[in-house]
């Protein structure tokens, strides 16, 4: 799958999806205004949406304590490094997370804070 259409494939999963999902393209999204905005997306680690698929977090899956955030990926909390958090606007308003895995553990490619509640 061509990494545009897996960041398309999370406009679906922002209107449907209440808790932490996989979101997969199937190019209905091919037209969004969103899709830009979402392909330009980067963290010091590289695009966010060029090799990892971006989940919502429910708001009680992270949290941030003086200027570090933390979030729970597969049960499992991961500290999100300082390179990884993307600092434009959000303009979805909820919070999202690119991963990886290394030596079987979950990593944060990418992190966007959205609005707790």
């Amino acid at each position: 799958m061509k990494p545009a259409r897996q960041c398309a494939a999370l406009l679906l999963g922002l209107t449907v999806l209440t808790h932490a999902a996989l979101a997969r393209d199937d190019g209905r999204f091919a037209n969004s205004p969103l899709k830009p905005w979402f392909e330009s997306l980067r963290s010091e680690f590289g695009l966010c949406c060029s090799d990892a698929d971006g989940y919502v977090i429910a708001d009680v899956d992270w949290e941030s304590d003086r200027g570090r955030y933390r979030v729970r990926i597969d049960d499992e909390w991961v500290v999100v490094p300082d390179g990884a958090v993307i600092t434009v606007p959000n303009k979805i308003g909820r919070t999202m997370v690119w991963k990886h895995y290394i030596d079987g553990h979950p990593r944060v490619r990418c992190f966007m804070p959205g609005s707790m509640t």
